[in-house]
């Protein structure tokens, strides 16, 4: 298949506003691709670069070799130069990968740029999250959508599902299982507006302290642990206080949810940036991180995600010592869930989680039967632009304009907001954002939206000035969310739903 192709169908999905037919698009292409290209092409069209990072920026991209006539690329062939740029290393390493790389777009068309520098820089904005693609390759080979999810979900990699589907059918994909030291996507938590709320969905629920943290997933079998980010990255060798913790417990292998936290000499939480330094930097350990855990997804060989919480948390307190287990009370009382609450805030920590006691573990989604609860408003929202500052703020990225994700793929403004910024973060906000940017606007830079921030806020008020009909009302920085990629930031439907329960 030609390259052009593919960019035909990422633009028709970009045009398309109806999420039934960006999946029969994809569908479609998927359905043509040749199985030497499968897995390319369904990488391609979630966004994907096999190959990973190549360490070029968007400065980079300004300046490409002119597009060629005509369509001459085909995907095998990008994937063949894309893996040989990724090959190289060592001295010499950058100048080398960008003269690989500009040859490639020497050979691509003005579209087929476009394509590849958005590929490449993770900016494919055409409405065609992961999740749709796994819709897309279910309705392509004839496999229900659910196995599909759960299938990428312990592989991480929908193109590997999609083969699967492809060779195997059904009974292929409901093969894959949760491997060791094979990480999965984290279960999520949806907001609810208090306490009672979330009783009134859940009923009888596990109240648990939300810790503001780092979520950990740690897997362990005999004497080897590693340890794993919310983006499944492996940190191990930076948290060794983690792993020692782990294997002290009494298990031959495991899988285990949970929070590392930097606490103080009197027992409460660090500030979130205080502990995120430590995965930001291989530098010297200024800060030690306490694991506590939440959940369990495997023990000694068996796989106990599917099984209810309730029987979970039994696992977990068989297996896991109290101090290293986040305090959680099991009731359906309002006024026992209330005062846990107001216990958890009063030890520092940032509100509760409520979970539904016959629930599985839904790795990779954002579901009902987490409800998480914090006293006053925040979301994580994503960058959209940021204007440069004036006055003290000279010559400093200051104003930054936030959005909420929408069902289409893009983000939905909701206001501005310059409160909240130290000087630290402001120096640091500067640089982050020049790197992201894609092109200005008199004193606006647009940035790729990439960049996660918790905002903390006072309300939501009605606004004809902005496109999602909403406004933050008193919006602030609590602190940048670098743990956190853009496809999870919080919903313009959650936002809408807290600014229909404060107004009704």
């Amino acid at each position: 298949m030609l390259l052009r192709t593919l960019v035909q169908v990422s633009g028709e999905v970009a045009a398309t506003a109806a999420r039934n037919q960006k999946i029969a698009l994809l569908a479609d292409a998927v359905e043509s691709l040749a199985e030497n290209e499968l897995e390319i092409g369904v990488s391609y069209l979630a966004g994907v670069v096999p190959q990973g990072s190549f360490g070029v920026g968007f400065a980079a991209m300004r300046d490409l070799p002119d597009p060629a006539p005509s369509h001459t690329l085909k995907l095998v062939e990008v994937d063949e130069i894309l893996t040989r740029a990724a090959a190289i290393s060592g001295e010499g390493s950058v100048a080398a990968r960008r003269r690989i790389i500009d040859g490639l777009f020497a050979r691509g068309t003005s579209e087929e740029q476009g394509f590849l520098t958005a590929l490449l820089l993770g900016g494919l904005r055409q409405g065609a999250s992961e999740r749709l693609m796994m819709d897309a390759v279910a309705k392509a080979f004839g496999v229900p959508a659910t196995l599909v999810r759960r299938a990428t979900m312990f592989s991480g990699d929908v193109s590997e599902v999609a083969t699967a589907a492809r060779n195997g059918g059904r009974e292929a994909v409901a093969g894959f299982r949760l491997q060791l030291f094979r990480p999965v996507l984290p279960m999520l938590a949806k907001t609810a507006a208090d306490v009672g709320a979330a009783l009134d969905k859940l009923g009888e629920a596990a109240v648990e302290r939300k810790l503001d943290g780092a979520r950990i997933q740690v897997h362990r079998s005999g004497n080897e642990v590693r340890v794993y980010t919310r983006n499944l990255n492996d940190i191990t060798e930076r948290v060794p206080e983690v792993v020692e913790a782990v294997r002290a417990f009494d298990v031959r292998s495991a899988v285990l949810d949970g929070e590392a936290l930097g606490v103080r000499q009197d027992g409460r939480p660090m500030m979130f940036q205080a502990t995120m330094s430590r995965f930001g930097s291989e530098e010297e350990r200024t800060v030690a991180l306490t694991p506590f855990f939440f959940d369990v997804l495997h023990l000694d060989g068996d796989d106990v995600l599917d099984l209810p919480a309730s029987d979970r948390l039994v696992i977990l307190d068989r297996i896991v010592p109290p101090a290293l287990r986040v305090p959680r009370i099991v009731t359906a009382d309002r006024e026992v869930a209330a005062s846990f609450f107001i216990e958890t805030l009063a030890a520092g920590h940032e509100g509760v989680v409520m979970k539904a006691l016959a629930a599985p573990y839904a790795a990779g989604r954002r579901g009902a039967a987490w409800l998480k609860v914090k006293p006053a408003h925040t979301l994580d929202l994503v960058v959209l632009a940021v204007e440069w500052g004036s006055g003290r703020r000279q010559g400093w990225l200051s104003n930054i304009h936030l959005g909420a994700r929408a069902a289409d793929g893009g983000f939905v403004m909701l206001g501005k907001t310059f409160k909240g910024m130290t000087d630290e973060m402001l120096e640091w906000q500067t640089k982050r954002f020049l790197e992201l940017e894609t092109h200005r606007e008199g004193h606006v830079v647009r940035v790729r939206p990439e960049q996660v921030v918790e905002v903390a806020f006072d309300g939501i008020q009605a606004s004809s000035r902005y496109p999602g009909g909403m406004a933050l009302r008193f919006a602030r920085v609590k602190g940048y969310r670098h743990d956190k990629p853009a496809e999870e930031a919080d919903t313009i439907e959650t936002v809408r739903a807290i600014f229909e329960a404060k107004s009704g």
